[in-house]
């Protein structure tokens, strides 16, 4: 049954919407064409009609399957010649039909060869009856003249969109690239600068534990050092952020509203407004991941609503997107993202959680690390 239910809905590819069905209006004209005829015409006639029919939907799935596709389209002008020849000349305008499909050829050489068949098509069968002698039958030509003209203007629009897929695809790519550049520079930066200033910290710090007891003064001394080599780190640290690429979450935030926006999803958003006791880091890293999560809703969740919360507590702040979508119903289905979200979250030891109920629930919660005043107020 559920079968059957698909196959009802897939009649055409449901990516063309209702275009492909606004064409069968047009099939009006060779039914009561051939409902006029009687005996053997008509039934030649009517199969004819069937296998058209046929043609015409399959064209619409074998668009990647070239062979497939041409032998499909010639097929349909071999049917409008023998409808324009043998049973009416007024037939000739079921030509928009395959004159639609000509321009989805974007190869030249064939697209050509499709044209000149289609010409030949039409103005065999229109010198044959005499169309262009008579000025009964004149109403045909600029109709004649629209069919030979609609494929370049349909290979043109097709050509133009299948650029802005490349480059919209093009665009993804240098996102992903620049997001992964920067996860692995921060990382980097992160191990080069600090990771021989905290080893240092570690040895000192278990040479203090051990001298506490057998030589008080020279850990008090070692204590000092460790204090001063903290120091120096935190310092490292405040000038590799200085000098990255800041994205604060406010600027991030009024980005994510436009994307909902041009989805079609409408936004809300609760709780903190002001982000500006961040440190540059975090925000940075915040941006990065709320970027991520709402992709992921725009293009998986199937949502009409979505809303970013914000709360503070004494030790942690939660970022939490919430929509009211279908949920990852395939756990792969954003298996990177969520891993890229994770590792950068990682660098400020914060998680990620992810829930389903009545859509997806993701959220980010960071520590709140305080400091000594005078090294400033919350990182």
């Amino acid at each position: 049954m559920i079968q059957l239910k698909s196959l009802r809905f897939q009649i055409f590819p449901k990516r063309y919407g209702f275009f492909p069905y606004m064409f069968l209006v047009y099939l009006a004209l060779p039914v009561f064409y051939i409902a006029g005829e009687t005996g053997l015409r008509r039934i030649i006639g009517f199969i004819l009609l069937g296998i058209f029919l046929f043609t015409y939907r399959q064209l619409y799935f074998s668009v990647s399957n070239v062979v497939a596709f041409s032998y499909c389209l010639a097929i349909q002008m071999a049917i409008v010649f023998l409808f324009s020849m043998f049973y009416d000349p007024n037939l000739l305008f079921m030509g928009f039909f395959p004159a639609n499909f000509i321009g989805w050829y974007f190869d030249k050489k064939k697209f050509k060869i499709a044209l000149i068949s289609f010409i030949l098509m039409e103005l065999i069968p229109a010198f044959y009856h005499g169309l262009f002698f008579s000025t009964n039958t004149l109403y045909i030509l600029p109709f004649l003249v629209i069919m030979i003209l609609s494929p370049f203007g349909i290979r043109s629009m097709n050509k133009r969109m299948e650029l802005e897929k490349q480059l919209d695809q093009a665009n993804e790519k240098i996102k992903e690239l620049v997001k992964r550049e920067e996860r692995t520079r921060i990382a980097r930066d992160l191990h080069d600068t600090l990771g021989h200033t905290l080893s240092l910290i570690t040895l000192k710090s278990q040479l203090v534990e051990k001298l506490t007891k057998i030589d008080p003064e020279r850990a008090q001394i070692e204590a000092k050092e460790i204090e001063k080599t903290s120091r120096s780190a935190l310092k490292q640290v405040r000038e590799l952020v200085s000098s990255m690429r800041a994205i604060t979450i406010a600027e991030e935030l009024i980005q994510v509203q436009e994307i909902l926006q041009a989805a079609g999803i409408a936004y809300h958003h609760e709780g903190l407004t002001d982000l500006s006791n961040i440190p540059p880091l975090t925000q940075n890293i915040i941006s990065m991941c709320l970027k991520e999560a709402v992709t992921n809703v725009v293009k998986h969740s199937k949502a009409k609503n979505c809303s970013i919360t914000i709360q503070s507590t004494t030790d942690s702040l939660r970022f939490i997107v919430k929509d009211d979508g279908i949920g990852l119903n395939n756990k792969n289905e954003n298996g990177n993202g969520l891993k890229g979200m994770e590792e950068r979250l990682s660098l400020i030891d914060g998680i990620l959680l992810l829930s389903h109920q009545k859509g997806t629930s993701l959220e980010l919660q960071i520590p709140i690390i305080k400091k000594l005043e005078k090294e400033g107020a919350v990182v």
